[in-house]
């Protein structure tokens, strides 16, 4: 599998460490309810299609959403986290 980095191009998956789901990157607010908090910690979708993933980018350290089909593992997109709109 290759994912292409937008600072480096494209590279081998093995330069990549998955991290989680990019769900992450929607965390609540420090003073929402417990309620939201248990949603966000423990309450995970395990879909079979086209999720936003986290991963990170060893060598230039970049935070990386890749959009891809869980079925395939087909990489439709990569972008960087910073720039993602939540």
């Amino acid at each position: 599998m290759r994912l292409t980095c937008p600072l480096c191009g494209a590279r081998d998956r093995r330069e990549f460490t998955y991290q989680c789901d990019a769900v992450a990157l929607d965390r609540p607010a420090a003073e929402a309810p417990p309620e939201d908090w248990h949603a966000y910690i423990h309450l995970r979708d395990n879909p079979a299609g086209e999720t936003r993933d986290l991963w990170y980018h060893d060598p230039c350290g970049s935070w990386l959403v890749v959009t891809r089909d869980t079925r395939t593992h087909a990489i439709h997109a990569t972008a960087l986290a910073a720039e993602v709109k939540r």
